[in-house]
């Protein structure tokens, strides 16, 4: 098996003329022999600084070349890949440099004042900053990889080597270091390539944030892989989006289902996108509602990946061909992957021999040539993930008589009602087929008579959309018993989601534990 280095190698032979990037901010174009030798420097420049195989190169950035390029330099040279949330703030960004301990830390200057309130702590860590002036505790990284050779890298690297820590997006807490051998993004990314028909000619745009698992190794890694092109789009902006379809003749992206919803506000008959063929989508559910809306609006087909850090990401697809036919599904699993649905422990880990029926809900459990080796620094948490050789992902749902999986929520998002368990996202498939409702958010009240009561957090698209039209709905829908329908509905602005587009469920039930106690006290 290779390795992430040596993937990128074997690209550069193949086709070394070939435009491998764009990136519109800086309209920086390289081809991959310009891109190797960008790549050989920083890992040459890295070397210098004194990274040795197994130390940590952290990078906090938004999407950029720089962070591509650091992707491939440290796996040239064995280093370990960090990449950094970068709507973490500076304390939770200081607890992951805590944990990682990376020898040199790669930001930018939109990021600038977070690494400034906690440089300090880090002594032995060097801050490199990829813009112009950069701040007296750190040093530019243009000037270090202008000052490198451009000279081959002889580094023995192995496929069972660590390749990356890739810190837990954190939607129910801290986050946890999930670590990944190179072989894991070699299978990966071969798997990744037949779910999404990829070939040289493709072009791809990089939207979703760079650092996720997502984006890095189901997008940027097998369109490198095969000789695709990759487009870098700093931040996620609909208008740009629809711009760089146009005149970069896009074929094939990811997106979160939050950010597909947005490309559909924007007015699409001023752009010319038919170059688009596939969206790939993920990272959290995508309503049947939604996904109707993008075949018939943007003209494409969808292919869903579901999946979780630990296992690289994506452990299944729901293709093309099964978005009507199995629409809600997350498809079924991905080549050399198995699945299994097992009964849901509270004592402990699931068992992986307590199989479910088929069409009843338990825990989704997962084994694949993908799967993390551990959390860093957590063995117990390890232990506890890995029970008996099966990745324990939290999620409930369940197969069926197809194989086909399908995801109720996360384990700790059930609400228990009145003894009766309700899975927030059936709720909210519901309220997503309303024309005024954007996006929203079930989570359970604690209730003195019922245990919980089912709560709504709800962002308008029609400014006039009320409660009881919601209501009415829910009352109406033969998919929805009466005792799953919100008693409660809150309408706010934003929902608070991470980068990878997940709802953080536990920031909303913090906001109702204060809204509840204020209406207590007056």
């Amino acid at each position: 098996m290779t390795t992430v280095g040596k993937m990128f190698d074997l690209t550069v032979q193949k086709y070394p003329h070939k435009e491998a990037l764009y990136e519109p901010r800086k309209n920086l174009r390289m081809t991959y022999q310009e891109w190797s030798i960008e790549v050989n420097k920083l890992a040459n420049a890295l070397l210098k600084e004194g990274v040795k195989k197994g130390d940590r190169v952290s990078t906090y950035l938004y999407n950029t070349e720089e962070l591509a390029t650091t992707f491939f330099a440290c796996a040239k040279i064995g280093a370990v890949f960090n990449p950094i949330n970068f709507r973490l703030m500076a304390e939770e960004v200081a607890y992951i440099l805590k944990d990682a301990m990376p020898k040199v830390v790669i930001f930018e200057k939109d990021l600038e004042s977070a690494i400034t309130l906690i440089e300090n702590r880090f002594p032995q860590t060097a801050f490199w900053f990829i813009d112009d002036a950069p701040p007296a505790y750190a040093a530019g990284y243009h000037e270090k990889v202008q000052q490198a050779a451009d000279a081959p890298i002889n580094m023995e690297v192995l496929e069972t080597d660590l390749y990356a820590i890739m810190y837990t997006s954190g939607t129910t807490g801290r986050p946890k270091g999930v670590m990944h051998l190179h072989r894991d993004m070699a299978e990966q990314s071969l798997i990744v390539m037949h779910a999404k028909k990829l070939n040289p000619q493709d072009v791809g745009l990089v939207t979703a944030p760079m650092f996720h698992c997502a984006e890095l190794h189901c997008a940027i890694l097998p369109r490198v892989h095969i000789g695709a092109k990759n487009v870098i789009l700093h931040q996620f902006q609909p208008q740009r989006v629809l711009q760089l379809i146009e005149s970069e003749k896009i074929t094939k992206f990811f997106a979160a289902p939050t950010m597909w919803n947005m490309l559909l506000q924007e007015d699409l008959s001023q752009y010319k996108i038919d170059s688009l063929q596939l969206g790939l989508y993920g990272a959290a559910p995508m309503a049947p509602a939604l996904v109707r809306a993008c075949q018939e609006q943007l003209g494409i087909k969808l292919v869903q990946a579901y999946g979780m850090t630990e296992m690289g990401p994506a452990i299944s697809f729901l293709s093309e061909e099964d978005q009507l036919t199995k629409a809600g599904s997350a498809g079924q699993a991905c080549l050399n992957h198995e699945i299994r649905v097992v009964r849901a422990r509270e004592d402990g880990p699931s068992d992986p021999e307590e199989k479910m029926p088929v069409g009843e809900n338990g825990e989704i459990i997962v084994q694949g040539p993908c799967m993390m080796t551990g959390y860093y620094n957590r063995p117990e948490a390890t232990e506890k993930a890995l029970f008996k050789g099966w990745y324990h992902s939290g999620d409930i749902g369940y197969l069926d008589e197809d194989g086909y999986l399908w995801v109720k929520d996360r384990v700790d998002d059930m609400i228990i009602s009145g003894g009766e368990n309700i899975y927030p996202r059936e709720v909210e498939d519901i309220l997503y087929e309303h024309k005024g409702v954007l996006d929203v958010a079930i989570i359970g009240q604690p209730d003195e008579r019922w245990g919980e009561v089912v709560t709504a957090f709800v962002v308008k698209k029609d400014p006039a959309l009320t409660e009881s039209e919601l209501d009415e709905l829910c009352k109406q829908s033969d998919k929805l018993a009466n005792y799953k329908r919100p008693r409660k509905y809150i309408f706010v602005d934003q929902l608070p989601r991470n980068a990878s587009g997940k709802i953080q469920k536990f920031v909303l039930r913090k906001q109702l534990e204060e809204l509840f106690a204020g209406n207590k006290q007056s």
